[in-house]
């Protein structure tokens, strides 16, 4: 196979390291924090430290990569993802368990990089297939990561898993210094916005913590408002040294076109809507049955729970390959409509597996769809210097937003536990994924009617 059309496989299997390390996750909290001897609240700091690096790095990773040494900072990433999951699964205790969850959690910045590669080396026309496809990459791979996830744990034990990561990653960086191509005269050498990178990491830490710890440590706590009050300062302050800087780590100003804000604010409603309806499935799929709601599924098969996903992302994402580039706006909407319909169904009768898997299903699907739409209507509407930086923006914002949705249900379950607390859960999850399609729908209506709407 030549350099030339092994370059999107070899970009989606790089993107596929973000699906391997992130199945890493819920369904072995449980296990890590009997192995560790941690309680399971202690465990949860191994999903928290992963997503605070991920959402810090991420976008420092997009503006790198609108330079000329991309491929060198995929190779980088890689290595850093490679370290920590060693680390991760030879850690003889849980602090330096820690330590690896944190390095790996760079593979939130996986995904945009490799955007930015495809868009570099095929072209503005070419290049939406392979960006919607790369987008997606996530939810496909999750539904192949978790039962894999599932089965190496039950059988083997968790380290097993870990230690198939470090391969899988090890694999992924020979795949990349093989076929990815060297970076050309395309990227730019413009100065690093080191103030900017500073503010927003510090802001999104203060927002993360604030979110993912409120519930444990108490809404109104002095630790929680003292992260909340520190996480708006800096981004407040971010804000401002942004559309001051000539070379901003994100570029505020795209941003606002119209195609890429109604992407933005799709990735933060769906991600908290989606991941408040994936965090609760998980449960009710390991939860004992004489609670009144769990299907009590061993760990070798919780995972599979997450299959229907993957197989429904990659049919929502053939269809926008198919439909085109000029179907991404209407997309989101149709994808949200689907995402709607499911957390819907999933909300009013989930007490059979096959109702579970039947939901999720859905979810993959709309996923598919809107997922697919989002990066590749952020890419084609902003400079081929400013792709990296916007596509990774949109990426923490979803990052951002299935942190919310998921420190919305674990207050919902600290308040409600039991039954009545799953149901309030999906509810809420319905209600929020009903009203972004609402949103959308309205949205599209009216650009449909603008008499001048682009064409």
């Amino acid at each position: 196979m030549s350099t030339g059309r092994a370059l999107v496989p070899s970009l989606i299997y790089a993107a596929l390291t973000t699906s391997i390390v992130s199945s890493l996750g819920m369904l072995l909290v449980p296990s890590i924090a009997a192995q560790l001897d941690v309680s399971v609240s202690t465990a949860q700091w191994m999903l928290t430290i992963n997503l605070l690096v991920g959402a810090v790095a991420t976008p420092i990773m997009g503006r790198l990569s609108d330079g000329v040494n991309t491929r060198r900072l995929l190779l980088i990433a890689l290595g850093i993802i490679l370290i920590g999951s060693a680390v991760a699964a030879a850690a003889p205790t849980f602090g330096i368990f820690l330590i690896g969850r944190a390095l790996q959690g760079l593979t939130y910045g996986i995904v945009p990089v490799t955007i930015v590669l495809a868009r570099r080396h095929l072209g503005v026309g070419k290049a939406d297939p392979a960006i919607s496809t790369l987008s997606v990459t996530v939810a496909t791979g999750l539904g192949l990561g978790y039962p894999l996830t599932g089965i190496l744990a039950s059988l083997l034990d968790y380290r097993v898993a870990f230690w198939f990561a470090t391969v899988f990653v090890l694999t992924a960086i020979v795949v990349v210094w093989r076929w990815v191509p060297a970076d050309s005269e395309a990227g730019s050498s413009r100065p690093f916005d080191t103030a900017g990178a500073a503010l927003l990491s510090i802001g999104l830490a203060g927002l993360l913590i604030t979110i993912s710890q409120g519930s444990h440590w108490g809404w109104l706590s002095a630790a929680t408002l003292a992260a909340a009050v520190a996480s708006a300062a800096c981004l407040a302050a971010w804000v401002v040294v942004e559309l001051r800087s000539r070379d901003p780590l994100i570029n505020l100003r795209v941003i606002k076109a119209p195609d890429v804000l109604l992407a933005n604010l799709t990735a933060i409603g769906l991600g908290a809507a989606m991941y408040m309806s994936l965090s609760t499935i998980s449960i009710i799929a390991q939860a004992p049955k004489a609670t009144g709601y769990g299907l009590e599924l061993p760990l070798f098969w919780a995972g599979f729970v997450m299959l229907p996903l993957s197989v429904g992302s990659l049919a929502g994402n053939r269809l926008v390959r198919r439909l085109g580039p000029g179907s991404m706006t209407t997309m989101l909407p149709a994808g949200s409509s689907v995402m709607a319909a499911a957390a819907l169904m999933i909300w009013l009768t989930n007490d059979q597996l096959w109702e579970v898997l039947l939901g999720m299903l859905g979810f993959g699907l709309g996923m598919g769809a809107a997922y697919a739409a989002m990066p590749a209507l952020v890419a084609r509407n902003v400079a081929v210097s400013e792709v990296g930086s916007a596509v990774s923006f949109n990426q923490v914002l979803r990052t951002v937003g299935g942190a919310a949705g998921s420190a919305l249900v674990g207050s919902i379950l600290a308040a409600r536990p039991g039954e009545h607390g799953i149901t309030v859960a999906l509810g809420v999850a319905a209600v929020a994924t009903t009203t972004v399609c609402v949103a959308l729908v309205v949205n599209q209506v009216r650009v449909s009617r603008s008499p001048t709407q682009p064409a």
